[in-house]
């Protein structure tokens, strides 16, 4: 009988996919309960952004869509809305390509008047829920999780803010 010759590139991708297969096990999605997430990351400026024990509530996009959906809501709002109303906004760029990331998205963002903390890294928001097309709304009190909602169009998203 004939012995089957594997691809290397087969071969690799088996074996980073196998390789990763117990890091996502680790992780537990966030749920209502669960301590505040702790991160640290950048903003669209270089500068630290993270959550704070007193942050009310913890925005995350996980996709383009989800992106376009928050920055279109809150680009309506005054300069240093999110910052007095102790509100995060973190996107998962991981997936980006580094040269759109530097070219495109990065310029981009930073005419936006208010500060995305920028996941370049899947690890750190790994645990974060997520729904395809939706901005998750988080509402944290005193360092827990209360609540956990999705946002699919910019009515739901203002409802959930709460920011006029």
């Amino acid at each position: 009988m004939p012995t089957r010759r594997r691809h290397p590139a087969a071969l690799l991708l088996a074996l980073v996919m196998t390789a990763a297969l117990p890091l996502g096990a680790w992780a537990a999605p966030l749920e209502t309960g669960h301590a505040a997430p702790a991160l640290q990351l950048e903003d669209q400026h270089g500068k630290p952004l993270g959550v704070a024990p007193d942050t009310r509530i913890l925005l995350f996009s996980a996709d383009r869509a989800a992106n376009d959906l928050a920055s279109e809501v809150l680009g309506k709002h005054a300069a240093g809305t999110l910052e007095r109303r102790k509100v995060v906004y973190v996107a998962d760029i991981s997936g980006m390509p580094s040269l759109v990331t530097r070219m495109f998205a990065l310029p981009a963002m930073r005419a936006l008047p208010f500060p995305i903390g920028l996941a370049r890294e899947a690890g750190p928001v790994a645990d974060l829920p997520r729904q395809k097309g939706a901005v998750t709304v988080i509402q944290l009190n005193a360092g827990k999780v209360g609540a956990v909602d999705y946002a699919s169009d910019s009515a739901r998203l203002q409802q959930l803010l709460e920011l006029d």
